[in-house]
C-alpha cells in the first residue's frame, strides 16, 4: 500500500489509474476494486475520494477537458502562423492520444450513454472549446491570406475534428495507438490541400 498523500494528489492519482485501465478495458467492465488495485489502495480509500465511479468518470471527464484544451491551445500559441497553428493543434492531438490511448475509449463510452450525464457534457464542452479554438485560427487564416476567403470555416473545422476522430478509431480497432502519429501528416497535407491551405 502506499502512503497517505493530500487529498488532491490522491484523487489526481485515482483519475490516472482510471483512464490507464481504459486503455485495455471497457470503461463499463472497470470496477472501483481494479482502480483501488492500480493505485495501490484499499477500496474503501477511492470511496474516500470519489462517492461513485460516476464521479470518478466525471473526475476524468474534467481532466481531460483541462489538459486537452490546455496542449492544443500551447500548441497553437507556439506556432507563427495560423496555418503553422493548426499543423501544430492536429500534431498536439494525435500525440495526447498516443500519450493518453485509454482516453478516446472513455469518451467513446461516454458518448454512446443514453443520458445526458455530467461527463457527457463535459465531452461537449471539449468539442466547444475545440471548434473555437479551430475557428479562430481558420478565420486569422483566412484574413492573412493563407486560405481562401471563400472558406468554409464551419466545414472545415468538422472535418478538421473528425480526420482526428477517425485516425483515432482507426488506431483503436487495430490496437496500435502510435500509428496514427505514421499517418497523421499524411492525411493532414490532404486536408491542407483540400481546404486550399497555401503550403
Amino acid at each position: 500500500m502506499q502512503t497517505r498523500l493530500p487529498t488532491e494528489e490522491r484523487q489526481t492519482a485515482i483519475v490516472a489509474a482510471a483512464l490507464e485501465l481504459a486503455r485495455d478495458c471497457s470503461p463499463v467492465l472497470i470496477t472501483t476494486s481494479d482502480i483501488a488495485a492500480a493505485v495501490g489502495v484499499t477500496q474503501g480509500a477511492v470511496f474516500k475520494h470519489f462517492p461513485t465511479k460516476d464521479a470518478i468518470w466525471l473526475a476524468a471527464m474534467r481532466w481531460v477537458r483541462e489538459q486537452l484544451l490546455a496542449t492544443l491551445q500551447s500548441a497553437a500559441a507556439g506556432a507563427s502562423t495560423p496555418m503553422a497553428a493548426l499543423r501544430a493543434v492536429f500534431r498536439a492531438h494525435v500525440g495526447f492520444v498516443g500519450t493518453h490511448p485509454g482516453v478516446p475509449r472513455f469518451i467513446f463510452h461516454e458518448l454512446q450513454q443514453p443520458a445526458d450525464s455530467e461527463a457527457k457534457q463535459e465531452v461537449r464542452a471539449v468539442l466547444q472549446g475545440y471548434r473555437k479554438l479551430l475557428m479562430g485560427l481558420l478565420g486569422a487564416a483566412v484574413r492573412q491570406g493563407q486560405a481562401p476567403a471563400d472558406l468554409d470555416q464551419e466545414a472545415a473545422a468538422t472535418m478538421f475534428v473528425g480526420i482526428v476522430q477517425g485516425l483515432v478509431m482507426q488506431s483503436m480497432l487495430s490496437g496500435k495507438p502510435t500509428a496514427m502519429r505514421a499517418q497523421g501528416d499524411r492525411v493532414l497535407a490532404l486536408y491542407l490541400r483540400g481546404i486550399g491551405a497555401a503550403q
